[in-house]
Formats: structure tokens, sequence, C-alpha cells
């Protein structure tokens, strides 16, 4: 068992490294030591040990000292742990009940995109993983594609794209039109693309560097789900995603803006 200095020491780093976080830059001792209150040597010790392990690194103009390569490594480690189906789970039951429609949260998975997870109004939790749809048809897939280069676009279209129904978009131009208005908009429709009796909407989730790492989606028949419910929907999924996105500690941003070259394309 750890004894009780052991356990301070631990303590003590632990909020030497958040304090560095919160910084965002290089600190000295000195200010380290006001801020944290504590003794210069003590912080001295600290920082040299933190030192040896890569958690900080120490400029070699400044001397002062600044998170280290180690952190994004373990920043890294926890990203690919972290469960988003179960920090997702609850806020697409109370969206699903509020809107009386189903919700997913879906992902990029190669070609396709993917459910990890759903909840239906009357907050049913079925299993959907491993459910993949195409990007180019459904409201989550054209979120997640607007966040991509247009290489990929391009690449996906040289396997032609599956005209599901009369309204699915299969030309590559009109798709990157598409992908532009759902940048400026920052949100996707999908309005009987890929079934022909359902309609959807999506918005982004962000990860802790601002990249859209999921799509939320909201589903259901056409007959309930019209476009003057689009602003509805949009404004309650948006709560959802922004709640999701907060609690992996993600940073919300706009989608990824059109390149230049794209948008010549698309307007001329």
């Amino acid at each position: 068992m750890l004894d009780r200095n052991t356990v301070r020491s631990v303590d003590r780093a632990a909020s030497l490294l958040i304090a560095l976080g919160e910084m965002q830059g290089e600190a000295g001792v000195n200010e380290l030591a006001r801020r944290l209150e504590l003794h210069k040597s003590t912080t001295s010790r600290l920082l040299s040990t933190l030192l040896r392990s890569g958690l900080v690194e120490q400029s070699d103009d400044s001397g002062k000292y600044r998170l280290g390569l180690a952190v994004v490594r373990l920043g890294r480690y926890a990203e690919r742990l972290l469960d988003l189906r179960a920090v997702a789970i609850s806020e697409l039951e109370s969206l699903a009940q509020a809107v009386h429609e189903t919700s997913t949260l879906e992902i990029l998975d190669g070609d396709s995109v993917r459910t990890i997870a759903y909840s239906d109004e009357s907050g049913t939790r079925r299993d959907r993983t491993g459910r993949s749809a195409p990007l180019h048809a459904t409201a989550p897939g054209k979120v997640l594609l607007a966040n991509q280069p247009e290489r990929e676009v391009i690449r996906l279209s040289k396997t032609a794209f599956t005209p599901y129904t009369s309204r699915t978009i299969v030309r590559v131009d009109l798709l990157l039109e598409e992908l532009a208005r759902v940048r400026r908009r920052g949100f996707s429709t999908a309005f009987g693309e890929h079934e022909p009796s359902v309609n959807a909407i999506a918005v982004p989730v962000f990860d802790q560097r601002a990249s859209v790492v999921a799509a939320l989606e909201v589903r259901g028949l056409g007959s309930r789900i019209t476009p003057s419910r689009v602003p509805e929907l949009v404004g309650r999924a948006r709560e959802a995603a922004a709640v999701i996105t907060d609690r992996i500690g993600g940073v919300a941003a706009s989608l990824t803006a059109v390149p230049a070259g794209v948008q010549k394309q698309i307007t001329a």
C-alpha cells in the first residue's frame, strides 16, 4: 500500500501537470509554486521527476517547463480507450424521447458509416453495432464525408455511388456541392436518399482536436420528419451533440472549410 507521503507526491504531480495544461504554454518554477501553493524546492523536485519520465519538457532558451510528448501519448491512449457509446447513450435516449423519433450515433468505418449507439422514442437500446450504411446517401455519412479531404470523395466516386432511390446523389460534382452546404450549415439532411420512406438529419460530434469524430442522427418516417421540422430537430440534435462533445473532452468547431479549389469547381 502507498504511504501518505507517496500519495501526497502523486497528488501534487498530477496537480502540476494539470496546471501546466491550463497555462497552455511554458511556466517557470516560481510561477508554478505560487499557483499550487507549494515550496519552490518541492516544485523543482516534482518537475525533475516528471522531466525524467517525459511528462514535462524544459526549454533550453528560457529554462521554463511545458507538457511533454509523453502526455500526448497518454492522451492518445485514453482517446482510443474511451467508450463513445457509453458516453452518448443517455443523450440519445433523451433526444429520442423529446422528438419522438429514433436517434443514433454513427462513426466512419472505412468507406461506410457504422451505427455504434441507438435509441428509439420508447428508450429502447437496440444493439446495432456493425450496422453499416453508405456515406453518400445518408445524413450522418454526409457529415462525416464533409470533414474528409476532397480526394477521398473523388476516390469513393470511382467505385460508383449506388443509386438507392431516385433521390440518391450519384454524381461527384453534385455531392461536392452538397457537402459544401453541409459545411456552411453545420448539419446534413437525407430525405428519401437511402430508404424511400425514411428522412433524417445529422450533426457533428467533435473530438479533442476539433475534428469530427462521430455524427448524431435523428431519423424517422418521411411523413413525420418533414422540412418544417428540420430547424427543431437540428436544434435539439445540436444540444445533445454538444453534451457528448463536452463529455469526451472535445472542442466544438465548424466543419472543415471547403478548399478554395473545390469551391471554384462548385460555383463555376
